[in-house]
């Protein structure tokens, strides 16, 4: 599996130092405020649940689960595979997502949301990657900004492949040419 990794883009340390900066920057602008963290399935997971680790104040979680991809490309195409369990009508939602990329998903999700009357709806993402961006959305919490390059582990896959590797690779392009 790791053969198949052109290069680490992010240690495991490096994750474990910026999650806990953006856990800790979130504690704070949310005191007082009670969150909804809202998952976005399955890439989300890994960051999501050590995110909630560094978050110290009263919240709660929901998850989500919407596609838009097929292989290495956006559709374009967003499509609700999973809703909310939970309410969100005058709530503080902070959507937790593992890249913001075109920003298709993500647009479309936080409009799908906020017909609902949320209090706010803000967005924290693991990775940024801006040169990919279609739609005019932005994270309001990430940790990494990176080039334009397919990259896989800690919860990001391709088929469904490489969620569990503990760091940010980027992976050969011959393994999805």
């Amino acid at each position: 599996m790791e053969r198949d990794i052109e290069r680490v883009l992010i240690s495991a340390q490096e994750l474990e130092e910026h999650v806990a900066e953006i856990g800790a920057q979130i504690s704070r602008d949310f005191e007082g405020k009670d969150p909804i963290f809202i998952g976005v399935l399955k890439g989300c997971f890994i960051f999501m649940a050590d995110l909630m680790r560094h978050v110290s104040i009263k919240c709660s979680m929901d998850f989500m689960a919407v596609s838009s991809y097929s292989g290495t490309t956006s559709t374009g195409a967003v499509k609700i595979n999973k809703d909310l369990s939970e309410d969100i009508e005058g709530r503080h939602i902070i959507i937790v997502e593992d890249i913001l990329d075109s920003g298709v998903t993500l647009n479309y999700l936080k409009n799908f949301l906020m017909v609902r009357n949320p209090a706010s709806i803000s967005i924290a993402t693991l990775m940024d990657k801006p040169a990919r961006r279609k739609a005019d959305v932005y994270a309001d919490y990430s940790c990494f900004e990176i080039p334009d390059a397919f990259v896989v582990g800690y919860g990001l896959d391709y088929n469904e492949r490489y969620r569990n590797l503990p760091y940010i690779g980027v992976l050969k392009s011959e393994i999805y040419s």
